[in-house]
């Protein structure tokens, strides 16, 4: 069931949000060769904790960790460890919710470390702008499919693969609501967009293959075929002027 939100929970899902993003950019920072993925994911504990916010992942089906933090071919929920180095060439994807005020605010990037070449810059580019596009696509009276079509048709003409297992989805007081909001499909399919609707949207986009296979840790992803893999996403409320980016 979708749950429209007033302009009041608009409102305070944009303070979650802000949370959300000031906390993105605080690991994006700390995102450095030597730096270890669990030094990264206490300073976004910290960060949010000192908001008066609570992180939306922790414990969230028993993950252990405020955020996720996938390197390289890690396509997503990578779980945060004192082992796990970031290294000079390394791009790492950081996804972050905030639990404020009872909504929530998710939101992911991709950070590059150090130099990278230009078809590794050219995914993070690719998924970050097909974000965008599909973001573009979230107005009243569109469909979900509209913001789907988008994500996929721009990232799969650079050859890329859209996995298919993971989707946004609506977000509220919830961080997984109603509806699915996948990266690829067809124009003119799926929920009508209204006003007060509240969703996550997160490309996951592959430099290889869409498939992917699970760590034995339970929780990260990775692709199949060992390909690079980005992840951008912003949580956005769909009103009477457009779409609103609400992890600003």
């Amino acid at each position: 069931m979708v749950i429209p939100k007033s302009d009041q929970d608009i409102k305070v899902m944009k303070q979650a949000g802000k949370i959300a993003a000031q906390a993105l950019d605080v690991a994006g920072e700390a995102v450095k060769p030597g730096v270890s993925t669990l030094y990264i994911d206490k300073i976004v504990y910290e960060y949010i904790k000192s908001k008066g916010a609570h992180p939306s992942f922790l414990g969230y089906n028993n993950f252990p960790a405020s955020s996720c933090i996938s390197i390289n071919n890690e396509v997503n929920h990578g779980i945060p460890s004192k082992t796990r180095i970031i290294k000079e060439g390394d791009i790492v994807g950081i996804d972050i919710g905030v639990f404020y005020k009872g909504f929530h605010g998710d939101n992911a990037a991709t950070f590059k470390v150090g130099n990278i070449s230009k078809d590794i810059q050219q995914l993070l580019d690719v998924t970050k702008e097909s974000l965008m596009l599909g973001i573009e696509k979230a107005i009243i009276g569109n469909r979900i499919g509209d913001i789907s079509n988008a994500i996929q048709t721009y990232a799969e003409s650079y050859g890329y693969g859209v996995v298919r297992e993971y989707v946004g989805h609506g977000i509220g007081k919830d961080l997984h609501e109603s509806p699915p909001v996948p990266n690829f499909g067809h124009s003119g399919r799926g929920r009508r967009l209204e006003k007060g609707m509240t969703i996550a949207i997160e490309p996951m986009i592959n430099m290889g293959s869409e498939e992917i296979k699970y760590l034995n840790d339970g929780w990260t992803v990775v692709t199949m075929d060992g390909s690079l893999s980005a992840q951008f996403e912003h949580t956005i409320a769909i009103t009477d002027d457009g779409p609103v980016i609400l992890t600003l």
